[in-house]
Protein backbone atom coordinates (compact mmCIF):
# COMPACT_ATOMS: atom_id res chain seq x y z
CA UNK A 1 0.00 0.00 0.00
CA UNK A 2 1.13 3.46 -0.90
CA UNK A 3 0.31 5.54 2.27
CA UNK A 4 0.15 9.10 3.87
CA UNK A 5 0.83 9.51 7.56
CA UNK A 6 -0.37 12.12 9.71
CA UNK A 7 0.66 12.69 13.09
CA UNK A 8 2.87 14.81 15.58
CA UNK A 9 2.90 13.80 19.05
CA UNK A 10 5.68 10.74 20.68
CA UNK A 11 2.51 8.50 20.72
CA UNK A 12 2.30 8.48 16.95
CA UNK A 13 6.03 7.43 16.35
CA UNK A 14 5.80 4.03 17.01
CA UNK A 15 2.89 3.49 14.82
CA UNK A 16 5.02 5.54 11.76
CA UNK A 17 8.23 3.11 12.44
CA UNK A 18 6.01 -0.14 12.56
CA UNK A 19 4.75 1.02 8.78
CA UNK A 20 8.26 1.25 7.96
CA UNK A 21 9.28 -2.08 9.26
CA UNK A 22 6.47 -3.77 7.61
CA UNK A 23 7.33 -2.66 3.85
CA UNK A 24 4.92 -0.26 3.96
CA UNK A 25 5.67 2.81 1.40
CA UNK A 26 4.99 6.17 3.39
CA UNK A 27 4.93 8.76 0.32
CA UNK A 28 4.23 11.73 2.69
CA UNK A 29 4.55 12.43 6.47
CA UNK A 30 2.00 15.53 7.51
CA UNK A 31 2.77 17.00 11.11
CA UNK A 32 1.89 19.91 12.71
CA UNK A 33 4.17 22.94 12.19
CA UNK A 34 7.35 23.79 14.61
CA UNK A 35 6.01 25.45 17.85
CA UNK A 36 8.20 27.93 20.42
CA UNK A 37 8.81 25.70 23.57
CA UNK A 38 10.95 25.45 26.32
CA UNK A 39 12.52 28.52 28.28
CA UNK A 40 14.37 29.96 25.06
CA UNK A 41 10.74 29.75 23.25
CA UNK A 42 13.02 28.38 20.61
CA UNK A 43 11.21 26.39 17.48
CA UNK A 44 11.39 22.99 18.03
CA UNK A 45 10.12 19.87 15.61
CA UNK A 46 7.64 17.31 16.38
CA UNK A 47 8.70 14.06 17.71
CA UNK A 48 6.26 12.70 14.19
CA UNK A 49 8.93 15.54 12.37
CA UNK A 50 12.05 14.37 14.11
CA UNK A 51 11.07 10.45 13.41
CA UNK A 52 10.57 10.95 9.86
CA UNK A 53 13.62 12.85 9.24
CA UNK A 54 15.75 9.91 10.42
CA UNK A 55 13.87 7.92 7.85
CA UNK A 56 14.63 10.56 4.88
CA UNK A 57 10.42 10.59 4.53
CA UNK A 58 8.82 13.71 2.24
CA UNK A 59 7.35 15.87 5.52
CA UNK A 60 4.80 18.76 4.79
CA UNK A 61 3.52 21.10 8.07
CA UNK A 62 0.64 23.05 6.71
CA UNK A 63 -0.85 25.41 9.20
CA UNK A 64 -4.32 24.41 7.93
CA UNK A 65 -5.58 21.67 5.57
CA UNK A 66 -9.47 22.50 4.87
CA UNK A 67 -9.13 24.74 2.66
CA UNK A 68 -5.52 24.25 1.19
CA UNK A 69 -5.11 24.06 -2.17
CA UNK A 70 -1.78 23.27 -2.49
CA UNK A 71 -1.77 20.46 -0.02
CA UNK A 72 -5.28 18.89 -1.64
CA UNK A 73 -3.54 18.92 -4.81
CA UNK A 74 -0.42 17.15 -3.51
CA UNK A 75 -2.60 14.21 -1.67
CA UNK A 76 -4.72 13.88 -4.73
CA UNK A 77 -1.09 13.59 -6.87
CA UNK A 78 0.13 10.72 -4.55
CA UNK A 79 -3.13 9.01 -4.38
CA UNK A 80 -2.85 7.30 -1.30
CA UNK A 81 -4.32 3.62 -0.81
CA UNK A 82 -5.09 4.71 3.23
CA UNK A 83 -4.30 7.50 5.10
CA UNK A 84 -2.98 7.02 9.02
CA UNK A 85 -3.99 9.54 11.61
CA UNK A 86 -2.52 8.94 14.77
CA UNK A 87 -2.78 12.10 17.28
CA UNK A 88 -2.58 14.58 14.09
CA UNK A 89 -4.20 17.75 15.85
CA UNK A 90 -6.07 18.77 13.33
CA UNK A 91 -9.45 18.35 11.98
CA UNK A 92 -9.76 15.62 8.64
CA UNK A 93 -11.81 17.56 6.35
CA UNK A 94 -14.83 15.78 4.35
CA UNK A 95 -12.53 16.08 1.07
CA UNK A 96 -9.37 14.71 2.56
CA UNK A 97 -12.04 11.77 4.20
CA UNK A 98 -13.15 10.72 0.63
CA UNK A 99 -9.75 10.27 -1.08
CA UNK A 100 -8.27 7.26 -0.39
CA UNK A 101 -9.49 3.71 -1.08
CA UNK A 102 -9.53 2.41 2.47
CA UNK A 103 -10.43 5.76 4.20
CA UNK A 104 -8.42 7.46 6.94
CA UNK A 105 -7.16 5.26 9.56
CA UNK A 106 -7.18 6.23 13.23
CA UNK A 107 -5.13 4.79 16.07
CA UNK A 108 -7.45 5.84 19.30
CA UNK A 109 -6.23 5.10 22.89
CA UNK A 110 -9.34 3.79 24.45
CA UNK A 111 -12.17 0.72 23.46
CA UNK A 112 -14.56 3.09 21.48
CA UNK A 113 -17.09 4.11 21.66
CA UNK A 114 -15.87 4.55 25.45
CA UNK A 115 -13.71 7.78 25.86
CA UNK A 116 -14.49 9.61 22.78
CA UNK A 117 -12.20 13.05 22.86
CA UNK A 118 -8.47 14.69 23.08
CA UNK A 119 -7.45 12.59 26.20
CA UNK A 120 -8.77 9.17 26.54
CA UNK A 121 -5.61 7.66 28.35
CA UNK A 122 -6.25 10.38 31.15
CA UNK A 123 -10.27 10.11 31.47
CA UNK A 124 -9.65 6.39 31.97
CA UNK A 125 -7.44 6.05 34.29
CA UNK A 126 -8.93 9.12 36.11
CA UNK A 127 -12.54 7.79 36.36
CA UNK A 128 -10.66 4.71 37.68
CA UNK A 129 -11.24 1.69 34.86
CA UNK A 130 -9.29 -1.39 35.15
CA UNK A 131 -8.77 -1.99 31.70
CA UNK A 132 -8.54 0.12 28.84
CA UNK A 133 -7.32 -0.48 24.70
CA UNK A 134 -6.65 0.90 21.13
CA UNK A 135 -9.28 1.29 18.67
CA UNK A 136 -8.81 1.21 14.90
CA UNK A 137 -11.38 2.49 13.14
CA UNK A 138 -12.28 5.20 9.95
CA UNK A 139 -12.58 8.82 10.11
CA UNK A 140 -15.76 9.99 9.59
CA UNK A 141 -17.42 13.73 9.99
CA UNK A 142 -18.24 13.33 13.58
CA UNK A 143 -16.07 13.29 16.58
CA UNK A 144 -14.54 9.78 17.17
CA UNK A 145 -17.45 8.33 15.99
CA UNK A 146 -16.64 6.37 13.01
CA UNK A 147 -16.81 2.72 12.08
CA UNK A 148 -14.51 0.56 13.99
CA UNK A 149 -11.77 -1.62 12.36
CA UNK A 150 -10.37 -3.63 15.11
CA UNK A 151 -9.64 -3.29 18.85
CA UNK A 152 -7.04 -4.60 21.63
CA UNK A 153 -7.84 -4.55 25.46
CA UNK A 154 -5.04 -3.12 28.01
CA UNK A 155 -5.08 -3.53 31.63
CA UNK A 156 -4.28 -0.36 33.72
CA UNK A 157 -2.34 -1.38 36.79
CA UNK A 158 -2.62 0.49 40.05
CA UNK A 159 0.54 2.43 40.06
CA UNK A 160 -0.16 3.19 36.15
CA UNK A 161 -0.19 6.98 35.36
CA UNK A 162 -0.74 8.77 31.52
CA UNK A 163 2.72 9.18 31.31
CA UNK A 164 3.72 4.70 31.56
CA UNK A 165 0.14 3.83 29.86
CA UNK A 166 0.69 5.80 27.09
CA UNK A 167 3.68 4.07 25.38
CA UNK A 168 2.38 0.62 25.67
CA UNK A 169 -1.30 1.82 24.09
CA UNK A 170 0.92 3.43 21.46
CA UNK A 171 2.68 0.01 20.60
CA UNK A 172 -0.16 -1.37 20.63
CA UNK A 173 -1.81 0.54 18.17
CA UNK A 174 0.87 -0.13 15.98
CA UNK A 175 1.05 -3.47 16.07
CA UNK A 176 -2.87 -3.29 15.71
CA UNK A 177 -2.66 -0.62 12.68
CA UNK A 178 -0.61 -3.35 10.63
CA UNK A 179 -3.26 -6.10 10.83
CA UNK A 180 -5.86 -3.88 10.46
CA UNK A 181 -4.59 -2.22 6.98
CA UNK A 182 -3.78 -5.89 5.75
CA UNK A 183 -7.11 -7.34 6.75
CA UNK A 184 -8.34 -4.39 4.87
CA UNK A 185 -6.68 -5.68 1.30
CA UNK A 186 -7.42 -9.06 1.79
CA UNK A 187 -11.05 -8.70 2.82
CA UNK A 188 -10.77 -10.55 6.51
CA UNK A 189 -11.68 -7.20 8.40
CA UNK A 190 -14.79 -5.73 7.81
CA UNK A 191 -16.15 -2.34 10.00
CA UNK A 192 -18.45 -2.18 12.79
CA UNK A 193 -20.65 0.53 13.57
CA UNK A 194 -20.21 1.97 16.99
CA UNK A 195 -23.01 1.86 19.30
CA UNK A 196 -23.49 5.43 20.55
CA UNK A 197 -25.48 4.30 23.21
CA UNK A 198 -22.48 3.51 24.93
CA UNK A 199 -20.43 6.43 24.24
CA UNK A 200 -18.98 8.51 26.79
CA UNK A 201 -16.64 11.93 26.16
CA UNK A 202 -12.71 12.52 27.21
CA UNK A 203 -12.63 16.04 26.86
CA UNK A 204 -9.11 17.86 26.12
CA UNK A 205 -7.76 18.85 29.80
CA UNK A 206 -7.93 22.14 31.08
CA UNK A 207 -5.61 23.55 34.00
CA UNK A 208 -8.77 23.48 36.67
CA UNK A 209 -9.11 19.54 35.94
CA UNK A 210 -5.72 19.47 38.42
CA UNK A 211 -7.60 21.61 41.24
CA UNK A 212 -7.84 18.85 44.08
CA UNK A 213 -11.45 18.85 45.52
CA UNK A 214 -11.67 17.87 48.93
CA UNK A 215 -15.10 16.73 48.60
CA UNK A 216 -14.42 14.21 46.39
CA UNK A 217 -13.20 10.97 47.99
CA UNK A 218 -9.36 9.75 48.75
CA UNK A 219 -9.67 6.68 45.55
CA UNK A 220 -11.28 8.84 43.40
CA UNK A 221 -8.42 11.90 44.25
CA UNK A 222 -5.78 9.73 43.62
CA UNK A 223 -7.28 7.78 39.83
CA UNK A 224 -7.13 11.85 39.08
CA UNK A 225 -3.94 12.68 39.90
CA UNK A 226 -2.33 9.63 38.60
CA UNK A 227 -4.60 10.29 35.48
CA UNK A 228 -3.69 13.93 35.12
CA UNK A 229 -0.01 13.17 34.44
CA UNK A 230 2.37 14.84 33.79
CA UNK A 231 -0.17 18.02 33.17
CA UNK A 232 -2.32 19.11 35.20
CA UNK A 233 -1.60 16.92 37.74
CA UNK A 234 -2.95 17.62 41.26
CA UNK A 235 -3.06 20.57 43.70
CA UNK A 236 -4.08 23.23 45.96
CA UNK A 237 -2.69 25.88 48.01
CA UNK A 238 -0.51 25.51 51.34
CA UNK A 239 -0.50 28.55 53.39
CA UNK A 240 -1.69 30.71 50.38
CA UNK A 241 0.98 29.15 47.34
CA UNK A 242 0.48 26.48 45.35
CA UNK A 243 1.16 23.01 46.75
CA UNK A 244 1.62 20.36 43.99
CA UNK A 245 0.82 16.57 45.05
CA UNK A 246 3.08 14.57 42.84
CA UNK A 247 3.13 10.89 44.15
CA UNK A 248 0.41 9.55 46.78
CA UNK A 249 -1.58 6.58 48.11
CA UNK A 250 -5.07 5.97 49.42
CA UNK A 251 -4.29 5.34 53.14
CA UNK A 252 -5.78 2.11 54.15
CA UNK A 253 -7.08 2.96 57.39
CA UNK A 254 -8.99 5.54 58.37
CA UNK A 255 -7.28 8.25 59.55
CA UNK A 256 -8.99 11.21 61.84
CA UNK A 257 -8.06 13.47 59.02
CA UNK A 258 -10.87 15.97 58.17
CA UNK A 259 -11.44 17.18 54.24
CA UNK A 260 -8.84 19.84 53.40
CA UNK A 261 -6.61 19.69 55.99
CA UNK A 262 -3.20 17.92 56.67
CA UNK A 263 -1.77 15.94 59.26
CA UNK A 264 1.28 14.14 60.43
CA UNK A 265 1.03 10.85 62.04
CA UNK A 266 4.31 8.28 62.70
CA UNK A 267 6.24 10.59 60.22
CA UNK A 268 3.54 10.05 57.57
CA UNK A 269 1.86 13.08 56.03
CA UNK A 270 -1.77 12.50 55.58
CA UNK A 271 -4.30 14.71 53.35
CA UNK A 272 -7.84 14.42 54.75
CA UNK A 273 -11.33 13.87 51.93
CA UNK A 274 -14.58 13.14 52.20
CA UNK A 275 -16.30 10.20 53.87
CA UNK A 276 -13.29 9.85 56.22
CA UNK A 277 -11.22 8.76 53.30
CA UNK A 278 -7.62 9.79 53.22
CA UNK A 279 -4.34 10.28 51.15
CA UNK A 280 -0.70 9.46 52.09
CA UNK A 281 1.16 11.93 50.25
CA UNK A 282 4.66 10.65 49.33
CA UNK A 283 6.33 13.52 47.13
CA UNK A 284 4.91 17.15 46.58
CA UNK A 285 5.90 20.69 45.50
CA UNK A 286 5.59 24.17 46.70
CA UNK A 287 5.10 26.78 44.31
CA UNK A 288 8.68 28.35 43.26
CA UNK A 289 10.60 25.30 44.89
CA UNK A 290 11.81 21.85 43.75
CA UNK A 291 9.96 18.59 44.45
CA UNK A 292 10.61 16.89 47.40
CA UNK A 293 10.06 13.77 49.54
CA UNK A 294 7.10 13.92 52.16
CA UNK A 295 9.30 13.41 54.91
CA UNK A 296 11.72 16.60 53.73
CA UNK A 297 8.51 18.70 53.56
CA UNK A 298 7.65 17.78 57.25
CA UNK A 299 11.25 18.74 58.42
CA UNK A 300 11.33 21.78 56.32
CA UNK A 301 7.67 23.06 56.44
CA UNK A 302 6.65 21.76 59.82
CA UNK A 303 2.92 21.81 58.71
CA UNK A 304 0.52 21.96 62.34
CA UNK A 305 -1.33 19.74 63.55
CA UNK A 306 -4.98 19.85 61.60
CA UNK A 307 -3.53 22.16 59.22
CA UNK A 308 -6.11 23.38 56.23
CA UNK A 309 -5.57 23.24 52.50
CA UNK A 310 -7.19 25.14 49.91
CA UNK A 311 -11.27 24.94 49.85
CA UNK A 312 -13.75 22.84 50.01
CA UNK A 313 -15.35 22.79 46.97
Amino acid sequence: MNLVFCGTPVFAVPSLERLLDAGFTVKLVVTQPDRASGRGMELAASPVKRSALEFGLPITQPDKIKNNDEFRARLESIAPDAIIVVGYGGIIPPWMIDLPKHGNINVHASLLPKYRGAAPIQWAIANGESVTGVTIMRIDAGLDTGDMLMQAEEPIGPDDTAITLGPRLAKTGAELTITSLAGLANGTVHPLPQDNSKATLAPILKKEDGLIDFSRGATETWNRLRGFQPWPGAFTTFRERTLQIHRAEPAPEVALVRPAHFVVENGRLLMGFAHGSTLEVRELQVEGKKRMSAHDFINGYRPLSDEPLGVMA
